[in-house]
Parts: structure tokens; sequence; C-alpha cells
């Protein structure tokens, strides 16, 4: 059996962090805006280093747009769950514009790396991840574009995709991209 790498065992907490992430904001409905702020707050940090490994693991694989979009999408999440980390009153007004942003560039990070995960990884997380990512894509545009929805919707969107992102991390991890050659 091969040994997994340091991203495979990144992503493998990653996942598992999101989905008890996910579950635990389902599984409360009387959640306080201020404690999503914090929890998303630290996911977004996560998901930012992990989106800064990958754009160190695969700039020597990939040239041009899509490593950049990764280092671009990382130190975004970072910031932006920094930020919420230190003001998360503020986090919680300006969660309706911060979080779809944040939805719809992780997505985008995801999307351009999709050739090279075929190849490394195969069909089957290609198509997961694909079909993922898109589906953010549409739900961070349609929370951009009516923030309404966004305040009354934002738990149990944000619930699901974690989950989702977590399963995600999880496959990568247990696929030959987190495993070490």
């Amino acid at each position: 059996m091969k040994r997994h790498s340091v991203y495979g065992w990144l992503e493998l907490i990653l996942g598992i962090l999101l989905i008890v992430l996910g579950i635990w904001a389902l599984a409360k409905p009387d959640f306080v805006l201020t404690s999503i702020v914090y929890a998303y707050a630290i996911a977004a940090i996560i998901m930012g280093i992990a989106d800064l490994i990958l754009y160190i693991e695969m700039e020597r694989y990939i040239i041009g747009f899509g490593s950049v979009i990764s280092l671009i999408s990382g130190i975004l999440s970072v910031m932006c769950g920094a930020m919420l980390l230190v003001h998360p009153r503020t986090g919680v007004l300006i969660l309706t514009i911060l979080f779809p942003i944040w939805f719809i560039a992780h997505c985008i990070s995801r999307l351009t790396h999709l050739n090279y995960i075929r190849l490394i990884a195969g069909n089957g997380i290609y198509t997961f991840m694909m079909v993922i990512n898109i589906i953010g894509l549409f739900l961070g545009f349609l929370m951009l574009l009516n923030p309404f929805f966004t305040l009354s919707t934002i738990r149990y969107i944000a619930s699901a995709y974690l989950i989702l992102l977590g399963i995600d991390g999880i496959l990568m991890a247990c696929s030959t991209i987190g495993r070490s050659c």
C-alpha cells in the first residue's frame, strides 16, 4: 500500500472537518448567525490553506490561469476567514456578499484543475468534482443576486455544500492524487 502524501492527509482531515461542520450546522437550527460566522471563518481559513497547498503542488504541472486562480482563491479564503474571526458582527452583515463570492471563487478554482484531477484521480472523481462545483457556482450566483435568499437559506445551503466538499476532500485523499509516488 502506498503512503499518503502531505496533500492526501490534509485533504482527508479537511474532508472530515467539513463534514462535521456541515452536520453541526444542520443539527443546530437555533444557531445564531454570529456562530455561523465563526464556523465559516474557520472553514474559509482551512480551505484557503488547502487551495494554497494545491497551488504549490500543482504549479509545476500547470502553467497559466489554473494555478493563479488557485493562489488567488487561497489568499482570498484565508483573508476572508481571518476578517470574519476578528469582526464577527461585521461578518454577519457582509455575509450576504462575502459568502457567495467565496463560493464562486472556490468553485472556479476547483473547476480550473479538473483536467489534472481527471489525469491523476480518474473519471469518477472528475465527474463528482465537476458536478459539485457547478452546483456551487449556481448557488453562489443565486446568493449573490438575491441577498434575502442568502439570509433565509444560508444555513441549509452552506451545510449541504460543506458536507459535499467534505466528501470531495475524502475522495481526493483516497485517490491516487492523495498518495505519494
